[in-house]
Order: C-alpha cells, then structure tokens, then sequence
C-alpha cells in the first residue's frame, strides 16, 4: 500500500518533513528529532515548552564525520524538543463525563487537564504525541482535539498499546475501538501502536516475535494512515529480522525507540539500530544518559 501521510500542515504530515520545513533539523534522519517524554504536569510542560534565552536565535549542530571534516549547520530552535509526548487518562472518580487529565499511571490524578494542556502547545509549532492506556479516554480526547484542529497544524500522533508483546501483559487497548473512534473523529493522524512489554535483568529477554509483529500487521494493513511502531530499546536487537519484515510490508511505518528507566542497553545497541535500519523510519525517544552517548557516537552534537 502506498504511503499516504499527509500534505503540510496536516496531522498526518510525516515528522521529518515537518521539521525540515520549519528548518529546525537539516536532512530527514529521524535521529534528529528530539522528544521530550511525559510532559504531563503544568512543571514539565512549561519546562517542554519553555522559550529560553535562545529562541529565534541560531543554535549550532555540529556534526562530525572525522576530525578533519566538520560540517556546521546553523538551525533555528523553539526551545529544545521537537516533539512533545504525554499520557492522557481519565479522572480518578471514573466520571462518565470527566475531563481527559495528563497523567500516567499509576498516578490518577494531575494538576492538569488536557484542555490546558492544548492551550499550551497551540502556542507553538511543535509536534504533538498522545499515549492513552484506555479506551475511555479516547473519544472526549479526540472531541477536544477537534475543536483547536484549526490552531494545530502540526503532526499529531495518537498512541495505545494494542497488543500483548515481549514479557507483556494483557492490559491491552483494543485495537479496533480505538481505531475507530479515532477516524471517526478525524483520519488525518499518525498513529503510533504498540505492545505490552516487560524487561528483566535477571534473565534472558526475548524480542517480538514473528506472531506478534504479523498480528500488528494485520491489524494495520488496511489502514491508510502513516504508523509508527514504538519499540523497546532493549528489545530490538533480538528481533531485527521480524522488525524489518514489519516496515517491508509498507512505507507508511516506521519505527519509534523507545526505553524502560531501568532497562540495560548499550550504545552498541541503539548504533545497530541505525546500521540496520533505514534512517528516515527509525525515530528515538530515549532517556539520557544514553541519548546523548547515542547521538555523540553518530555524529550529533547540539551546542546550547
């Protein structure tokens, strides 16, 4: 099937398009996307938004292919991340009419709903990812969302574990409700599915196995919409035979990597991620200090 992300300015518009037209990253490479992970609460979300004393002025991107060549690319950045990621549940008193707040659980509560959360965002051009972890709160998510689309013209990713995966647990958001209520309400998104998964340090940690990435696929092949896969860091390496089957049966997926705080993994790892893996469809939404250890390796370093 071909890929059918959206024109400029869309929900669906792939990321790196984006940014590159915005000229806040210089070539489609997925690994220059910065991300900034659960920004749920108003402190966190001030911190993703924040315009420090840099912005409108030029930030310096070094990348560094020998110690005899350096290539210097000047960018323009709105504060530091690209790509804004947040967890959406609903209120703890299990209202049927209850407002989406911003938290993951185990938390149930926040001091921040996603109303306020938007109103935020909509002030800047960054991009936006939403993780849900019920069904519940989709649709009077979807209903807000729809009312500020004329403000949010920027790529909107919409996020559920769908399957059970790697050591994971059936606390699943079902695939096809989801789906659904999402297009029902606007089919002009990226979607982002995932798996459960657990890791453990203790034993031997298998990856995704050929059931579970023929059952995403299964699930996603009759979609129209670009699909992100996100994936865990530590889980890649032993499945890249099955994960670059999955991104062979379409060029609307790609892969996002993603990490456990208290996952083992090396840079070794993320850097046989990049060698094996088409650039442009592999995105890494890691924590430090890894992140910086990874982009150092390959060549990028951000002067602030």
């Amino acid at each position: 099937m071909t890929a059918t992300a959206g024109g400029p300015g869309s929900w669906s518009e792939n990321i790196l398009e984006y940014f590159l037209r915005n000229n806040q990253i210089t070539t489609e490479d997925g690994a220059q996307i910065v991300w900034y992970h659960a920004a749920n609460h108003k402190v966190q979300v001030n911190e993703a938004l924040r315009i420090s004393n840099f912005r409108n002025e030029k930030i310096k991107v070094l990348f560094v292919f020998s110690e005899a060549s350096t290539n210097t690319y000047e960018l323009t950045y709105e504060g530091t991340a690209h790509m804004i990621e947040a967890d959406v549940i609903l209120p703890s008193d299990g209202s049927e009419h209850g407002q989406p707040i911003m938290a993951h659980p185990p938390e149930i509560n926040s001091d921040n709903t996603l109303q306020e959360w938007l109103a935020e965002v909509i002030k800047t051009n960054k991009g936006i990812k939403l993780d849900f972890k019920s069904l519940a709160a989709v649709e009077p998510s979807m209903m807000l969302l729809e009312n500020v689309k004329r403000h949010l013209k920027r790529p909107v990713w919409i996020n559920a574990d769908v399957l059970p995966g790697p050591n994971g647990n059936s606390r699943v958001v079902d695939a096809k409700p989801f789906i659904d209520t999402v297009t029902s309400f606007s089919p002009d998104v990226t979607f982002s599915l995932g798996w459960t998964t657990g890791w453990h340090p203790e034993k031997v940690n298998e990856g995704y196995s050929w059931t579970m990435v023929k059952e995403m696929e299964y699930i996603c092949n009759e979609l129209n919409q670009p699909v992100t896969f996100p994936v865990r860091a530590a889980l890649v390496r032993q499945s890249c035979s099955q994960l670059l089957w999955l991104l062979k049966q379409s060029n609307r997926y790609s892969l996002t990597i993603w990490t456990g705080k208290n996952d083992s993994y090396s840079t070794e790892d993320l850097l046989f991620i990049r060698d094996h893996f088409d650039k442009k469809r592999v995105f890494y939404d890691i924590l430090e200090p890894q992140n910086h250890e990874f982009k150092q390796a390959i060549g990028i370093k951000i002067n602030l």
